[in-house]
């Protein structure tokens, strides 16, 4: 079972084995973002902890991220992002957000920021009121995937790059993996390791992942699994 860890008197972490989702609450109702890679009772941690009523929001469709979600007839996800989840075996009725959308927990808007490159529709969730960026995967300093079926590494710079658009809307970023939380300085660190991968300057070494041989690029602030 996911360990609950509070956060703030309306933030709440699950730690699910190398990955995390988050429960946040304003005065009307209650979203979880994700629901982990073995967490089947992610919506019934989320009701543990508060009697709003829940929404669910996914920042992607990989498989450590949606184990919980079969609890919810639907869910709300990047309409570019269903062919992925849906090829994981993803269930359910997606409702669209797309770049700029906001949903309002009540008194706690959260707006929706396109961040693909990871997967086609990663996004990014920008918590208004309290200044913080829920980024998926995107943002983190454990090892970032990026092989395989739907990775792009030329759009996940870009989207990096329009992170910056929103310096000094958020303070931290809470990542779904690696430490917690992280500074938005990471955000420019990423970006020139990647570009360093992508013009072929950075040093790699082949490693096994699940089976696939694929190169890491480990950087003092987080690594890149590539393609070889």
């Amino acid at each position: 079972m996911a360990e609950t860890i509070k956060i703030n008197d309306s933030t709440w972490r699950f730690e699910d084995g190398g990955v995390r989702f988050f429960l946040l609450c304003g005065k009307e109702k209650a979203a979880l973002i994700d629901t982990g890679m073995n967490a089947p009772d992610a919506k019934e941690l989320a009701e543990g902890v508060t009697d709003l009523p829940l929404i669910l929001i996914n920042t992607h469709g990989d498989p450590d991220h949606i184990s919980g979600n079969g609890a919810f007839e639907e869910f709300y996800m990047s309409p570019k992002e269903e062919d992925n989840y849906r090829n994981n075996g993803g269930k359910g009725k997606i409702i669209p957000v797309n770049d700029g959308d906001v949903i309002d927990l009540g008194d706690r808007p959260l707006k929706i920021i396109d961040n693909p490159g990871h997967t086609p529709g990663s996004i990014a969730i920008l918590d208004e009121k309290y200044k913080v960026l829920i980024g998926g995967d995107a943002v983190q300093d454990g090892n970032i995937f990026m092989f395989g079926r739907y990775r792009n590494l030329d759009t996940y710079i870009s989207s990096l790059k329009r992170l910056k658009e929103y310096d000094g809307s958020f303070d931290e970023i809470y990542p779904m993996h690696g430490t917690i939380p992280v500074k938005p300085e990471l955000i420019e660190k990423l970006i020139d390791g990647a570009e360093q991968i992508q013009s072929g300057s950075a040093e790699g070494k082949k490693v096994d992942m699940f089976g696939t041989e694929v190169m890491l690029y480990k950087f003092p602030y987080a690594g890149f699994l590539c393609e070889v």
